[in-house]
Parts: C-alpha cells; sequence; structure tokens
C-alpha cells in the first residue's frame, strides 16, 4: 500500500486579525504531483511556509512521512527537499562547489551522491563553471539538485517555473516528472502557471482566500472537459473572476 508522505489537517493561519489560511486539509502519497493554484496573495506561499516549518500554524497538525511537526520537527523534516521562491547560490562559485557545501549539513554524503545528483538535474556538462554563467533555467536546476542532495522523498516547490523561456520550463518539467516516477517522490509545487500545472501534475488543489475550493485530480478534470484549456476553465468556473494565467 503506498503511504502518505504528507498530511496537512484543518491548518489555520492568522496575521493580526486576517485569516490567511482556513483549515487546510490535502495529502500527498509516493510519486504524487501535487499542483497547488491561486492568484498571486491567496496564500500558496504561506502553505508551504507551514510546512517547512518556516512560519507557525495556530491550529491544525502537519505529518511528514508520520511525524509530527510540532513535536518532532528534525525527524519530520529530515527527508524533505525544498525550493522557497528563488534558489540561493554562490555565483562566484562553481555548481560541484556550491554542492560540496551543501553536502557539509548532512552526514554521509559523498562525491558520488554529488556527481549522481548533477547527472539528475542534467547539468554534467556545465558543473564546473561559475553559477554566475548560468541561465535562470539552469539556477532553478542547481536549486533542484540542492534540496535533493540528502535524497528526499518529498519535494516542496515554490513557484519553480517562474521568469523561465519555454524551452527551461520543459526541461523542468522532464525534470520534475523524472524525479516523481523514478525516485519515489512526492512532489508539491505552488504555481498560477495553470498550463504548466496540467502537463505536470496528476492532482490539482486550488485555493482561493486562504481556502481549499477544490481537490481534484487532472484526468478526472480532462475527462469532464471537450477542450484543451480544461484546468483554466475549471479554475474559473471554482473561483470566478479572471484566469490568472
Amino acid at each position: 500500500m503506498i503511504k502518505n508522505v504528507l498530511e496537512c489537517d484543518k491548518v489555520c493561519k492568522k496575521i493580526g486579525k486576517k485569516q490567511i489560511l482556513d483549515n487546510i486539509t490535502l495529502s500527498l502519497k509516493e510519486k504524487d504531483i501535487l499542483g497547488v493554484i491561486g492568484a498571486n496573495g491567496a496564500g500558496k506561499t504561506t502553505i508551504i511556509k507551514v510546512l517547512l516549518g518556516l512560519q507557525k500554524m495556530n491550529s491544525g497538525t502537519v505529518k511528514i512521512n508520520g511525524f509530527n511537526i510540532k513535536k518532532d520537527f528534525e525527524k519530520s523534516i529530515l527527508n524533505v527537499g525544498a525550493i522557497v521562491e528563488t534558489p540561493e547560490a554562490y555565483s562566484h562559485l562553481t555548481a560541484y562547489q556550491n554542492l560540496k557545501i551543501i553536502a557539509r549539513q548532512y552526514k554521509n554524503i559523498k562525491k558520488e551522491r554529488i556527481l549522481e545528483v548533477i547527472k539528475l538535474v542534467g547539468l554534467e556538462h556545465r558543473v564546473n563553471d561559475k553559477v554566475s554563467k548560468y541561465s535562470l533555467g539552469m539556477k532553478q536546476r542547481l536549486g533542484i539538485a540542492m534540496a535533493i542532495l540528502n535524497n528526499p522523498n518529498l519535494l516542496i516547490l515554490d513557484e519553480p517555473t517562474n521568469g523561465l523561456d519555454p524551452e527551461g520550463i520543459k526541461d523542468l518539467r522532464e525534470l520534475i516528472i523524472n524525479l516523481s516516477q523514478n525516485n519515489n517522490m512526492a512532489i508539491l509545487i505552488s504555481s498560477h502557471n495553470l498550463a504548466e500545472i496540467e502537463k505536470i501534475c496528476n492532482k490539482i488543489c486550488i485555493i482561493d482566500h486562504g481556502k481549499i475550493v477544490e481537490e481534484k485530480n487532472i484526468k478526472e478534470i480532462k475527462k469532464n472537459s471537450s477542450d484543451g484549456l480544461a484546468l483554466e476553465d475549471f479554475f474559473v468556473e471554482k473561483v470566478g473572476g479572471n484566469k490568472i494565467d
């Protein structure tokens, strides 16, 4: 039986009197790619920050690999990789040097694992170039390499396609799908790029003003749509207003 890697139950977050997250409940199994979609300010990044312990929830429960993040934070976060907002790397160093620095934060990550991850993200031919010479797409792939160096089974990505050109988006899409299918990762992606989410994810979660208004399988949405804009139309139907992409 495929286990739940992530379980998020009735999570609420307030800042002052403003309700940022309102009873957020979702789950991910191995090989799931869940797209959390919504307009800017809907609460997508806040969900990610709460899951990673970067912001405290006011109520609710989050479990990662069975560990409660409030009670066993170190154990819960042990097998998690993440990119929140822009990936950070030392631009005056090479990709390999950056990964060596990250490797020191963990136990028993050897040179072989660093080289394996470099190949996995497709940077083996540019690994000794300084990051300052990298395109934005290459920097995103390096960011993912850093996030998966410790071989996590949950990967969390905040707006990973922002600013990428079509080729960079395609490369990143293929990488994410490969990580899910061939490395048994559960992946959560926040995005407002509906066209890409439809191509990458098997499940979507629509968030509007801090509330989940729908969680559904992508195949179900496509099955009930007669055109090529299934997810975009479905989103508008659920939240109303203008299309977000």
